[in-house]
């Protein structure tokens, strides 16, 4: 057996009583802080199209898949009773152009009388009028793309009587789509238009896209205090109307950014953030300097801080596991 002199044994005593700590290097580095929410896509050319007018659905022009154009007529509607009524007026007003025409001659002539003559042209006007209103409700028979678009759904059937709300036909075109989602507003003052972000689609694979913002609202919304924002997509041939998208947003980016992990950032008494510095003192011991800081974001396990009292560089190491249970004034281990 090996008996220890006294002061080999006040050394063991003095190292186990020493704080055990873990430290990490502070860094002087570029520092990003991004948020993640969840969005959806959109598009405004994404209609149910129905007849004005009821009637018996007479012909269908197009099928589902089909690419049509503006203006394109897609579903024809019984119109027989208003081509009808539009010969009917038709008839009257060869008439009452007629009877007008004679009013007019005996006016010249001096034998006809004012009154005659006012009442055939307004006769004639009146009946113009209502060819020209029959002749509106006769377009309306025919249903008409708004825009250019693929026939995404046919609701109609040929012979079916649709009602004036009656849905015909689902007309989609995805070329431009916008990519939306709901922004707490706390962070209203770093997203703005232009601001760039990374899109992936949780349910399309490995898809991601970068695209930059190109609406940010104006209105927060007061049941859960978020804006909107949203982005274009141009050309789009891939992404579908409310498909589930996911955002990633840098809304901060600092250069030459003091950068400490976010363990070793700590709370005193008034909720002011500090951190403990390990100067080292030889033997592998290290003297704790408390230093002041504002924890300006947090992200990843790293925090951005800026120095409010005293002095830390980069390189110079924090204490990030066991300052809980230490003051400034102790000198601390490593191992």
């Amino acid at each position: 057996m090996v008996s220890c002199s006294s002061s080999d044994k006040e050394g063991m005593t003095k190292k186990v009583l020493l704080p055990l700590v873990k430290m990490k290097q502070a860094e002087l580095t570029t520092f990003e802080h991004k948020i993640k929410v969840q969005g959806s896509v959109v598009t405004d050319e994404d209609v149910l199209l129905n007849s004005e007018m009821g009637g018996q659905v007479t012909k269908i022009y197009v099928k589902e898949g089909q690419r049509v154009a503006a203006g394109q007529t897609l579903v024809s509607l019984d119109a027989s009773i208003l081509s009808s009524n539009l010969n009917e007026i038709q008839t009257q007003l060869e008439y009452a152009e007629y009877m007008l025409q004679k009013q007019e001659e005996l006016k010249k002539r001096g034998v006809g009388s004012e009154f005659d003559y006012v009442s055939a042209k307004n006769q004639v006007n009146s009946l113009k009028s209502r060819m020209k209103s029959v002749n509106a409700q006769r377009g309306k028979a025919s249903v008409r793309a708004p825009f250019g678009g693929v026939i995404d759904q046919v609701f109609a059937k040929e012979g079916q009587v649709a009602g004036p709300q009656t849905p015909l036909i689902r007309l989609v075109d995805n070329d431009k789509v916008e990519i939306t989602a709901d922004i707490s507003e706390k962070h209203l003052t770093s997203i703005r238009v232009g601001t760039e972000m990374e899109v992936s689609f949780p349910n399309y694979g490995d898809t991601v896209i970068r695209v930059k913002i190109s609406h940010v609202g104006n209105y927060i919304e007061p049941t859960n205090r978020t804006f909107r924002i949203s982005a274009q997509i141009q050309n789009n041939k891939v992404l579908l109307p409310n498909m589930l998208a996911e955002l990633t947003i840098t809304d901060l980016s600092v250069s030459n950014a003091l950068v400490v992990p976010t363990a070793s950032v700590l709370k005193d008494q008034n909720n002011n953030d500090f951190l403990y510095k390990a100067v080292a003192n030889g033997k592998g011991q290290y003297k704790l300097k408390k230093i002041d800081v504002e924890v300006v974001e947090k992200q990843s396990g790293k925090a951005y801080v800026r120095v409010l009292s005293g002095s830390l560089k980069k390189g110079e190491f924090v204490v990030t596991e066991g300052a809980k249970g230490v003051t400034e004034t102790d000198v601390v281990r490593t191992k």
